[in-house]
């Protein structure tokens, strides 16, 4: 009986801890259909707003670190086929770098030569409201122009990336 005990109180905690962010098998807390969560983006210029401010525009947030090299594989790929082709048709899109300071963002994206903005995450508080804060970056969010997210990534998947673009194309 005891034992039975334990283990309820166990499983109690977890569920407790966890709350409603459960994770998906990549590691997401949100899935598509939910409302993007809102959150104040601090760009390396020192200005500031809310991911809310862009609601009726199509939002990308690509989830990023200068030490994740995988995210340095798919910079290039966003840089020239997204950000190049859409960003005078409405698409915002931010880099959020996990775990970094302003200096190392802005020397990120000068050595990654990409033109679209990276926003500072260094706590990682913009993260954890998408995915489990174990999980790691290379992750895109695609949110639509009513705030709902509609497209979700994990790594670096050529077919997916493709899929994504397709999407914001749709979007736009």
């Amino acid at each position: 009986m005891c034992r039975l005990s334990l283990i309820l109180i166990l499983l109690l905690s977890v569920v407790y801890v966890n709350g409603n962010n459960t994770t998906d098998d990549r590691g997401y807390i949100v899935k598509v259909g939910d409302y993007a969560p809102d959150f104040v983006i601090e760009k390396t210029d020192g200005s500031k707003c809310k991911l809310s401010d862009y609601k009726g525009k199509v939002v990308m947030l690509q989830f990023t670190a200068s030490w994740c090299s995988v995210c340095r594989k798919e910079m290039p790929h966003i840089e020239k086929e997204i950000w190049t082709p859409f960003k005078d048709k409405g698409l915002v899109l931010f880099g959020v770098d996990r775990g970094e300071n302003k200096e190392q963002v802005i020397r990120f994206a000068e050595k990654m030569n990409v033109t679209y903005p990276l926003i500072m995450d260094e706590k990682s508080d913009i993260f954890t409201l998408f995915a489990d804060k174990r999980s790691g970056v290379t992750r895109n969010v695609i949110i639509d122009k009513n705030g709902k997210i509609v497209f979700l990534t994990r790594l670096f998947d050529r077919n997916e990336f493709n899929d994504m673009i397709r999407v914001i194309k749709g979007l736009l």
